[in-house]
């Protein structure tokens, strides 16, 4: 759809779109939960192995105390999987609709980084997963661990590591968001450079919400690569305008 079209739409045609992008989406989400469900087994197992080899994670590591408690963890872990495989249909939906006045150009850029969408939440799992999980667990399964032994329920500890892995995820989409408002002209990457002592702060606020510790090395080591992404950020803001800045518009300023 053009942008002429777009701007001889009605308020109706914008409804109707809207409800066309929703039901995509849905479908797409729903096509997702159903492959996620079925692998759910091995799934389950994967998100064991990180803790595998920490106190109460032998024999039967997890237990589960309510008749719907495993059905509903499964559920749970199927409609989070669904909206993960979908992630690339589902920005790609939103950017269709929410984007109607963009040029040409600035589609296709914001269509080519939609593979980096989904690999950047890839990336944010797996640093999750092999970093962030491990220390975070041996903390909370170790604590005092000589006064009490650990009953996990699975549901608690599922619960606690897809939170985690989700957020993860969403944290290193960072970068791709920084590079895609200065290619539609909304943020400077002078802007965000101002923003950076701000940024140190905020991510320390989210290390400290995502993980499950409150002892300052896990919420570090999440707070530190949020740091990072967010100066990979400020340079892709950079290089966004680089084609369209001034002379004045020198590379972005480091810390301080």
């Amino acid at each position: 759809m053009t942008t002429e079209q777009q701007e001889g739409l009605t308020l109706r045609d914008h409804l109707e779109e809207l409800r066309r992008r929703l039901f995509i989406a849905a479908l797409a989400s729903v096509v997702g939960a159903v492959v996620t469900f079925i692998f759910h087994r091995q799934i389950l197992l994967f998100l064991q192995r990180p803790a595998a080899d920490l106190p109460g994670f032998t024999g039967a590591p997890l237990v589960f105390t309510e008749a719907t408690e495993m059905l509903g963890i499964t559920m749970k872990v199927s409609f989070l999987g669904g909206i993960i495989l979908a992630l690339p249909v589902l920005t790609y939906q939103v950017v269709m609709f929410v984007t109607p006045g963009l040029t040409p150009k600035e589609r296709k850029y914001l269509l080519f980084l939609l593979p980096g969408v989904s690999l950047a939440f890839v990336l944010g799992v797996a640093f999750g997963y092999f970093v962030i999980i491990p220390p975070a667990f041996r903390f909370l399964l170790t604590f005092n661990s000589d006064i009490a032994s650990p009953m996990i329920r699975i549901g608690n500890y599922v619960n606690l590591i897809v939170n985690l892995l989700f957020w993860m995820g969403l944290v290193f989409e960072t970068p791709i968001l920084m590079f895609t408002l200065a290619k539609l002209r909304v943020v400077s990457h002078k802007t965000f450079a101002k923003w950076r002592r701000v940024s140190f702060v905020l991510a320390f606020v989210l290390g400290a919400l995502i993980t499950p510790t409150f002892d300052p090395i896990n919420q570090t080591l999440v707070a530190l690569p949020i740091i990072v992404l967010y100066e990979a950020g400020i340079w892709l803001a950079w290089l966004a305008r680089r084609d369209t800045s001034t002379v004045s518009d020198a590379v972005p300023e480091s810390g301080g």
